[in-house]
């Protein structure tokens, strides 16, 4: 099970093929559909230049997932740290 809560977003109340992911109240990372180009992209505002790609609305929420716990554990040290 996802530790990301995710909420679809909306325009004037028409939902969006966009969906924003919350840990707590911070905001982690979005999905959105590329239709053009036929994927859904995932992207955080954690990191600049992180972003990714999936086939699916799935795939590409659980790309960011993985990221983002690939990511956090460069802070383990410090929090764990106790100064």
């Amino acid at each position: 099970m996802s530790r990301i809560r995710w909420q679809q977003d909306k325009v004037a109340g028409v939902p969006l093929n966009r969906h924003m992911g919350f840990v707590g109240p911070v905001e982690v990372g979005s999905v959105a559909y590329d239709g053009s180009n036929r994927f859904w992209i995932w992207s955080t505002p954690l990191q600049e230049d992180a972003w990714g790609y999936g086939p699916s609305e799935e795939a590409a929420k659980a790309a960011l997932e993985y990221w983002l716990q690939a990511w956090l554990e460069n802070f383990r040290a410090f929090f764990q740290s106790g100064v």
